[in-house]
């Protein structure tokens, strides 16, 4: 394969949660999340360092309605829980893909992610690095984090 110039070595992908839905109106779509993963891949194969930040829309608007008498912070908290589905969902496909990550969350669950990287206004950022830094090398143990 011919080497390939970018013109950036730094990207950071901002993905709506409804780019997972596919054609469905809600939730995930598996032949969706692994194609989107494949496509991660290839950027990541031409040594660019990616950062995903991703939403959460396609779980959380779907029970919109419910929380539409709820506290402010409780809706915004599931609405982050959301984006760690979303997250561990991507996270899952690029694994298969061979694209090392892990998921980085505000909220402390450390169990499926850690708490360590958090953007402006504490939005969890999708963080692929080692050493604070980007990176999307495969031979690499790169990390992952979701959005808000």
């Amino acid at each position: 394969m011919e080497s390939t110039k970018l013109k950036y070595s730094r990207i950071l992908l901002k993905m709506s949660g409804e780019a997972l839905a596919g054609d469905q109106k809600f939730g995930l779509c598996p032949k969706t999340v692994r194609a989107i993963a494949r496509e991660i891949r290839e950027v990541v194969d031409l040594q660019a360092q990616v950062g995903i930040v991703i939403g959460g829309g396609n779980i959380f608007r779907g029970v919109a309605e419910s929380a539409r008498n709820m506290e402010r912070t409780v809706a915004d908290q599931m609405g982050m829980l959301a984006t760690v589905i979303n997250s561990l969902a991507l996270q899952d496909a690029l694994e298969k893909e061979g694209v090392h990550c892990r998921v980085m969350s505000a909220i402390a669950m450390h169990e499926v992610a850690g708490g360590d990287l958090c953007g402006w206004n504490r939005q969890p950022l999708f963080y692929h690095g080692h050493r604070g830094g980007f990176t999307g090398h495969r031979d690499r143990r790169p990390g992952l984090a979701q959005g808000h």
